[in-house]
């Protein structure tokens, strides 16, 4: 098996973990708040990396003049993504959540190739339009909702500026991801998200506090820290210094089939026809884009 192949598996098993994991946060927001649960879970995520951060900056420490970039994409990603991930999930489902995460490969594709770091084939447009349409026809029912349905729109936009923030990281890490190695990088910059959380959170009215969970709360929030951070986050990253932005993105449109298969047993939400229409686009999508060669 090639690193190719190793990539493209590892960015399709952090996917499918997404979908899980938006599953457990929307167990778990209802007893406590998104920047909490976002300090806590990535915090656990952070303390799982440490081993790797310890002995990554004593084989290559960041350079000075790489440390401003850092810092930003560390509370970009582990900071900004974490809060509007769980803000959106206070406000709407787990299926729509995953689904309008899943936008991040059509946002990716378009940064990258306005910035000129991949090219736009006819193809990789078709993907595009295919992953938008699905994403479109997904959340078509909030468009129309009554005054009801307000918290739903506006929880599938913050989602929608959660994927904006994937996309950039996607494109600007990858230098650095590529330099300093995946999980040494992952291990960084998820430290230095938390601590960008902690920092935050009294100057902008969300003091962090211990949520009052039950013991199988705290069983999920753990697994949601080691599976859910440490080993998705890593795996994703990874992959990412590997193999095209754009791959990497479009493989996050398989976190809707996890939330989809767990969140209706899980949490008894219903499956919309719309949302299955959906589903149906954006995994088309992938499939299109990772019959592509590199």
């Amino acid at each position: 098996m090639t690193y190719i192949h190793w990539a493209k598996f590892l960015a399709a098993f952090s996917s499918l973990s997404a979908g899980i994991s938006i599953v457990g946060t929307r167990l778990l927001i209802p007893e406590t708040d998104p920047q909490s649960m976002a300090a806590i879970r990535f915090g656990i995520g952070a303390l799982c990396l440490m081993p790797f951060l310890v002995v990554g900056f004593r084989r290559k420490p960041i350079a000075s003049a790489d440390w401003p970039a850092v810092i930003f994409l560390g509370a970009l990603f582990f900071g900004l993504f974490t809060f509007l991930f769980n803000a959106s999930l206070v406000l709407t489902t787990a299926a729509r959540g995953a689904v309008g995460l899943a936008t991040s490969p059509i946002i990716t594709l378009v940064l990258a190739w306005t910035l000129g770091r991949e090219v736009m084939t006819k193809v990789k447009m078709i993907c595009v339009l295919l992953a938008f349409v699905g994403v479109a026809a997904a959340v078509s029912d909030s468009l129309v909702a009554t005054a009801s349905g307000t918290d739903i729109l506006v929880g599938d936009s913050l989602m929608l500026l959660a994927a904006l923030t994937v996309s950039i990281y996607t494109i600007y890490a990858k230098p650095y991801i590529m330099k300093y190695g995946g999980i040494y990088f992952t291990a960084v910059v998820m430290a230095i998200g938390v601590l960008a959380l902690i920092s935050a959170s009294p100057h902008v009215g969300f003091p962090i506090r211990v949520p009052d969970f039950t013991i199988v709360e705290w069983g999920i929030m753990l697994l949601l820290g080691v599976i859910g951070a440490a080993v998705q986050f890593a795996a994703f990253i990874w992959a990412l210094g590997r193999i095209p932005s754009s791959t990497v993105g479009i493989t996050l449109t398989l976190s809707p089939i996890s939330a989809f298969i767990f969140a209706w047993p899980v949490l008894g939400e219903a499956i919309t026809y719309q949302a299955l229409i959906g589903l149906v686009f954006v995994v088309s999508a992938i499939l299109i884009m990772n019959r592509q060669p590199e």
